[in-house]
């Protein structure tokens, strides 16, 4: 089952009301809805707004992220993105990583897709649970080389088709019912869009949650003919 995590804001507040039982994405640059998402949902992911203060050219204070962490991460089924510098190097990223307070269980790292396949390995490893970052030259989802890294990412992850951690693919919503085993993805798409004509947020939920990942990993060979040339962004 393939977890659809549905960014906030989301505004009126009542239709965000009509997304009980739904899991959420709240960033902590825009951290508005944070109350009203651990009283109706199901699970709550905590962004660290590093990509918006990235866009922004603004600093994060990482310290007040890790104190909003921990008033909510006494849910359980709520679980925290690790600071990260999207543009950084590995070994920025790494001690950020490895100076990171928050509990192993509820935290996932990013793995940058410029990154090499080394740290992803590593952060498997060390992490139940590991987001993916589109960046540097994968910074666009859908082209051909995006897809190509994708692919060797799962080759090098996977054990018989089973991922070692579960993937989270970050600003991948519309990667559902794809060829990629993600156990969770996230976008703002119902908070951008529920207000158009013919749209409410409980109708793009629903059809968001509707549609899953595969549960295993065929492998790059036998995927190519299928993902190559396609465009999901």
């Amino acid at each position: 089952m393939t977890l659809h995590y549905h960014g906030t804001p989301i505004t009126p507040r009542r239709e965000l009301l009509t997304l009980a039982g739904r899991c959420f994405c709240v960033s902590h640059a825009k951290p508005d809805d944070v109350k009203i998402c651990h009283k109706i949902g199901q699970s709550v992911m905590l962004d660290n707004g590093a990509f918006s203060a990235w866009r922004a050219g603004k600093p994060v204070d990482w310290e007040k992220y890790y104190a909003w962490c921990d008033e909510w991460l006494a849910y359980k089924t709520t679980w925290a993105v690790i600071p990260d510098v999207i543009d950084g190097s590995e070994g920025e990223n790494d001690l950020l990583e490895h100076t990171c307070p928050l509990p192993r269980q509820q935290a996932a790292p990013v793995w940058h897709l410029h990154e090499s396949l080394q740290r992803l390995r590593r952060l498997c490893e060390r992490y139940p649970r590991v987001c993916f970052g589109s960046s540097g030259q994968y910074a666009q989802i859908g082209t051909d080389a995006w897809h190509r890294r994708v692919a060797e990412a799962f080759d090098t992850i996977c054990y018989n088709g089973t991922p070692r951690a579960a993937i989270h693919m970050l600003r991948g919503m519309s990667l559902a019912g794809g060829h990629y085993p993600f156990a969770s993805l996230d976008s703002t798409d119902v908070a951008r869009n529920h207000n158009r004509p013919g749209n409410t947020a409980l109708s793009m939920s629903g059809g968001w949650d509707a549609i899953q990942c595969p549960a295993h990993w065929a492998g790059a060979a036998k995927q190519g003919a299928l993902f190559m040339g396609e465009d999901h962004a």
